[in-house]
């Protein structure tokens, strides 16, 4: 849902920003079905999604990256 909160746009307006947010809705869909990443809920528990990109540094929760299930 989109709310205006300031502010009296046209309804020209309102069909362009909304066109913008679908369009951007859609491009980050299709790159992540085409990265191939894990979909949905069930993503947040991927130890891939934790540990992309990350580098492995001493400290806190340091131990939490470490461990790689085969």
């Amino acid at each position: 849902m989109i709310k205006v909160v300031r502010g009296n746009p046209t309804p020209e307006e309102l069909a362009a920003a909304l066109a913008v947010v679908q369009a951007r809705a859609a491009a980050t869909a299709a790159a992540a079905a085409a990265d191939g990443g894990p979909k949905g809920p069930e993503g947040w528990s991927d130890p891939a999604r934790i540990a992309q990109g990350v580098r492995h540094r001493p400290g806190p929760r340091a131990w939490a990256r470490s461990y790689w299930p085969a």
